[in-house]
């Protein structure tokens, strides 16, 4: 039908537009790209705000909306979809599952900790933490502190033996006791509970053993993509990192600078003015969400244990002439980190922190130390 179309207009290339909502568009999206039909995509906002241009009308149904959408890709107002193939598709979609996996380890863990606050709010005195190998067997066996009671502190010790090889001493078992004779924990209701306590702890261990094996993946994925190995010789930088900026960013090819990525992350800067009003100077927040996250989350360890980022972070916001605050300076630092990230993936060579230093004279930074 679009050859044909095609040919009656006497046109030579067919441009596909679509509005990018959701998942549905892909699978589409993937056949016209092997029929070498080339796809471009139309901001849903842009299409709400455009539809009244014509009929000064919010009405909206499907052939309104193809009309709106054909009108801004025949104006030029598209984005080229960066969609990853081979390698680079199976690091999105490895990276999307992790996401999802640490969203439902944190419900679990929230969970387990209100059962512990409900039914034995003392256990925390005990251990360290809940998910150590001996807590985990307690929880297993008898969570709750009319069981332990009922114990002597040699068959919790045994019962600890079972899975902890390292020596479990009997001061623990007895301070264990003490703790369930002494506790306010909730005495009704406790036959479900602990039924629920075993489905999330079952939960808990089958999460993590899916992130350590998709972590493995991550890793062998990793391997395949050249110049990775230059970007995790940053200190401070692992391979969940690499692995987030390759997921998102896809083929290092398809940039010319990193301008492109930084606009992709939404860190781009826009001013708000009007006449002699010059208003605050902020940054878009358009393109992927998850990779602006992901630079922003990396740069808090960065800034704290990387010496070069340290002292540039402490540079941006203590300098005499136009000093950033603190959030400033991060976003300004996550640019940079693009950068960074971006000429070693490129010239697929190790970091090296002095080249941080380039434009910023050494004087600066010890008299803002």
């Amino acid at each position: 039908m679009d050859v044909k179309i095609k040919d009656k207009h006497e046109k030579e290339d067919i441009i596909v537009g679509m509005e990018p909502t959701g998942h549905y568009w892909l699978n589409l999206a993937q056949l016209l790209r092997e029929k070498k039909i080339k796809i471009v995509l139309v901001n849903p906002s842009h299409t709400k705000k455009s539809k009244e241009l014509d009929d000064n009308s919010p009405t909206k149904n499907d052939k309104k909306d193809a009309k709106v959408i054909a009108q801004l890709v025949k104006d030029g107002r598209y984005s080229e979809p960066n969609i990853p193939v081979g390698v680079y598709a199976n690091i999105r979609v490895a990276m999307t599952h992790m996401e999802r996996l640490n969203k439902d380890l944190q419900r679990v863990i929230g969970k387990i900790h209100q059962f512990i606050d409900k039914y034995f709010p003392e256990y925390l005195t005990v251990f360290k933490g809940w998910d150590g190998k001996a807590s985990l067997v307690t929880l297993k066996t008898f969570p709750l502190p009319s069981e332990i009671i009922e114990m002597k502190p040699e068959e919790i010790v045994l019962t600890w033996k079972t899975e902890v090889k390292r020596a479990v001493g009997i001061k623990r078992a007895k301070k264990l006791i003490k703790a369930a004779e002494n506790s306010i924990g909730l005495t009704e209701g406790i036959e479900i509970a602990k039924f629920e306590l075993n489905y999330f702890l079952n939960q808990y261990e089958i999460i993590t053993s899916q992130i350590k094996q998709l972590t493995i993946k991550l890793e062998n994925l990793l391997k395949k993509v050249p110049g990775t190995e230059a970007m995790l010789s940053i200190k401070g930088v692992g391979i969940k990192t690499v692995a987030g900026f390759v997921s998102e960013v896809g083929d290092i090819n398809n940039y010319e600078h990193p301008r492109q990525i930084q606009k992709l992350a939404g860190l781009n800067l826009m001013e708000n003015s009007s006449g002699k009003h010059k208003g605050r100077t902020c940054i878009t927040k358009r393109g992927r969400a998850k990779l602006r996250s992901l630079l922003y989350r990396v740069m808090l360890p960065l800034v704290a244990k990387n010496n070069e980022f340290k002292e540039l972070h402490q540079y941006y916001t203590t300098r005499s002439k136009n000093p950033l605050k603190k959030k400033q300076s991060l976003v300004a630092l996550c640019c940079k980190l693009i950068r960074i990230l971006f000429a070693l993936w490129k010239k697929k060579e190790k970091y090296d922190g002095e080249k941080l230093f380039r434009n910023i004279k050494r004087s600066n930074l010890q008299g803002a130390a």
